[in-house]
């Protein structure tokens, strides 16, 4: 007699986002489907790094210390569905706030296309390679630590220029 055959068990099946195609060029970030919104970010991390914010000028500077809930060497969030319940000043970033906030970075794909700007030539959306953010030196990815890490009354010692 033979041993019954276990089948695999199905898997999930993910469901690939719909963009439409070079929805970046055609569309205002307030047009944006949810799908196209996320695959906009081109997961490069600097938002999820601490800021100083000068206040006399108003100047904003990057930290190389990074959010706790980001992973610091892929530079994604852990938690991405969760992040707000989790860091009560994780901000939202919506159509609305992105022209406000001064401190997204010059490459950031939200603010360029708030400005009227291109993507930059590395966008993963440009190049089809999810890579391509951290081959051009764009991402926070292995050139931040975790907040967790720092005395906060040490963070002016981690300020870091690469964002341009």
């Amino acid at each position: 007699m033979s041993e019954p055959r276990l089948e695999p068990s199905p898997k999930p099946s993910i469901t690939p986002p719909v963009l439409r195609e070079r929805f970046w060029q055609h569309y205002t970030l307030t047009e944006l489907t949810a799908d196209e919104w996320e695959a906009l970010c081109d997961g490069c991390g600097l938002c999820c790094l601490v800021k100083l914010e000068d206040e006399d000028t108003g100047e904003v500077v990057y930290t190389k210390a990074a959010c706790q809930l980001l992973d610091t060497k892929t530079a994604r969030c852990t938690d991405y569905p969760n992040r707000q319940s989790k860091v009560p000043d994780c901000l939202q970033l919506t159509p609305e706030r992105v022209p406000q906030l001064n401190w997204l970075p010059p490459s950031c794909a939200y603010r360029r296309l708030d400005e009227g700007k291109a993507l930059p030539k590395w966008h993963p959306l440009i190049t089809g390679n999810a890579n391509s953010v951290r081959q051009a030196r764009k991402s926070a990815a292995g050139r931040c630590i975790s907040e967790t890490l720092i005395d906060p009354e040490d963070i002016e010692e981690y300020v870091i220029r690469w964002v341009r």
